[in-house]
């Protein structure tokens, strides 16, 4: 239990520690009998099987049937309602714990096939891919979440390594079936297609073409050739990424606005990709708007880019663990929104 519960809890026995020691203090014309009735109440907190309850039940109503021998001027009735109040909540008390196990067995069993939901839906990434050292974080806004609308893939592919991130605009199980099939056509195009704009045009058709669906994804693409040479990034969209080059951080902003995928056939234009110099030591990092959005007290937006400049950025894991903290601790309260970073750096 949390450190607060158990103090609450702690202050329970001992209220009702002192109800007792006060009863036989106050002499056989009075009681607080009515009051051990919150002992299995007590007992039931926290507890994973109906035993404690009853055992504290037993407790209490053994320790009822002392004081209405002690407490003789006391009316028998009252006694008997604080024995009856007993025995009563001991039962509603033994009742809730085993609902209580019952639907934490069930969530785990839940959360177990999300986690396989998960691993099958966004594949754990190799530290190493091609010329490239990569790390990748995705950090769920509620603690119990296990999947949701942020997704992204690293591959390697005849043209290179080809990196995706994106957003679902949804939530629940409508967003995580979008994902699912956004990342299917992801890898079945980017080993197909040498033009990257030609990948993000079947993303966008394959979404367009699903039935009664109303969520569209807004994604970032970028290919990476295995031998020196300038990057690939095709932004549908997404919030624009940020390459650090040289000491300085700058936003990779798109060629020209693309719509995010399933709208190109509602608001027309086309795909096309950014030539970017990604050379030997640089960092190019994408992110959801679970971090670009993240706000503080005051209202006012993460600035991503003046914070990342400040952080060490010649690991992408340090950078990403750093960043996270960093992230948190201007929030105050948590994320109110799933977030995903995925961070490579070029070695060769």
């Amino acid at each position: 239990m949390p450190r607060w519960s158990r103090e609450v809890t702690i202050g329970g026995y001992a209220l009702v520690a002192t109800a007792v020691a006060l009863d036989f203090a106050s002499g056989p014309g009075v009681t607080f009998a009515p009051i051990l009735a919150a002992l299995p109440v007590l007992a039931g907190v926290g507890a994973r099987r109906a035993t404690v309850p009853l055992t504290a039940g037993v407790v209490a109503s053994a320790i009822v049937a002392g004081l209405a021998v002690y407490d003789g001027d006391v009316p028998p009735v009252v006694m008997a309602t604080a024995a009856a109040t007993v025995v009563v909540v001991t039962f509603f008390s033994c009742a809730n714990v085993v609902v209580v196990t019952a639907q934490e067995r069930e969530l785990a069993r839940v959360h177990t096939v999300a986690e396989a939901a998960q691993r099958a839906l966004l594949r754990l990434v190799p530290r190493r891919m091609g010329p490239l050292v990569v790390a990748v974080r995705y950090v769920a806004a509620e603690a119990e979440a296990r999947i949701g609308g942020d997704l992204y893939e690293v591959m390697r592919t005849p043209y290179g390594v080809r990196l995706f991130l994106g957003d679902v605009c949804g939530k629940g199980l409508a967003a995580v079936e979008t994902a699912a099939d956004v990342l299917g056509v992801f890898r079945e195009a980017a080993r197909a297609e040498p033009d990257l704009a030609e990948v993000a045009r079947r993303l966008d058709s394959a979404l367009a073409r699903r039935p009664a669906s109303e969520e569209f994804v807004t994604a970032v693409l970028v290919g990476i050739p295995d031998t020196p040479g300038p990057a690939a990034v095709v932004n549908c969209g997404h919030p624009p990424p940020l390459l650090c080059h040289g000491g300085r951080v700058s936003e990779v902003q798109p060629s020209a606005e693309a719509p995010p995928l399933a709208l190109l056939g509602l608001v027309g234009g086309d795909y096309h990709a950014r030539s970017l110099t990604f050379d030997r030591g640089d960092l190019l990092l994408l992110y959801t708007d679970g971090v670009s959005e993240a706000r503080d007290a005051a209202g006012r937006f993460y600035p991503l880019a003046q914070r990342v400049a400040a952080l060490p950025h010649e690991e992408p894991d340090a950078l990403l663990d750093a960043l996270l903290v960093d992230v948190r601790a201007y929030v105050g309260s948590g994320l109110t929104d799933d977030a995903a970073l995925l961070a490579v750096r070029r070695e060769r």
